[in-house]
Parts: C-alpha cells; sequence; structure tokens
C-alpha cells in the first residue's frame, strides 16, 4: 500500500496518476472550518553549470507534500495547538500542469466563496496563469 501521509484521495482513485505535478486540497478542522490550497508534488532545482557549459545543471527533489498542512499560519498555529488526527486533509483534484493546478486552486476559492466566508481560513487569492498555446 502506497503512503499519502495523512492525506486522503478523491472518491474512486486509488493512487496518484502518473502525469500529475500537483493537487488541490481541502483542510477541515474539528471546528467545520475549512481551507482551500494546492500543492506540487516536487519542486525543480539547480546546480551550476559545469565547467566548459554555461547551462545550469536542473533536477527535481520531492516536497513535503505527505506532511504538508497548509500555508495560512493561523490553520497551522491550529494544528500545532490540537494535533494532525482532529482535522481530514482531502485531495480534491489532480493537475499535469502548474497552470491547471493554480486554476482550479482559484476556481475552488471563488466556488466557495472562501475568502467572504468566515467559515474559511483563506485570506488572500491570487491567480496569474498563462497559456502558450
Amino acid at each position: 500500500m502506497t503512503d499519502y501521509g495523512h492525506w486522503t484521495l478523491p472518491n474512486g482513485i486509488t493512487e496518484i496518476p502518473s502525469n500529475t505535478i500537483g493537487f488541490v486540497y481541502i483542510i477541515t478542522t474539528n471546528t467545520g472550518k475549512k481551507y482551500v490550497g494546492k500543492k506540487l508534488l516536487e519542486f525543480k532545482k539547480s546546480r551550476p553549470p559545469l565547467k566548459g557549459n554555461k547551462n545550469k545543471r536542473r533536477y527535481k527533489v520531492p516536497s513535503d507534500w505527505k506532511d504538508y498542512t497548509g500555508s495560512s499560519p493561523i490553520l497551522n498555529e491550529y494544528i500545532e495547538k490540537n494535533g494532525k488526527t482532529n482535522f481530514k486533509f482531502e485531495i480534491i483534484s489532480f493537475h499535469p500542469s502548474k497552470m491547471t493546478l493554480s486554476y482550479y486552486e482559484t476556481k475552488e476559492i471563488i466556488d466557495r466563496n472562501a475568502i467572504f466566508d468566515k467559515t474559511y481560513y483563506n485570506e488572500v487569492c491570487c491567480l496569474r496563469i498563462r497559456n502558450r498555446k
């Protein structure tokens, strides 16, 4: 069985699709307050070029997604105080590109009215995407 940390997968999905670079998630507290966000599965890193070359050496490293608890400082403080077991960490959807990942995170926040609804921890919603055709 594959280890997904504290995350639960969407209904009907038993493993992360192979073309996935990240996912949109929702965290629900024991009081019912929620947080919508996104997380990359891998980060891109680079090293200096080898002697005689100009291009940096690029490679990928796994992110901390299995232990990740969101980017909201208020939510993270609440999780630290109450423990992860009192929270529900659900993956809503998987995405193959950063563009679709950012778009669907913003779409979830807007569809749920999470910025203005006091039952959500979300305070900021930014979107800047470019579809290169």
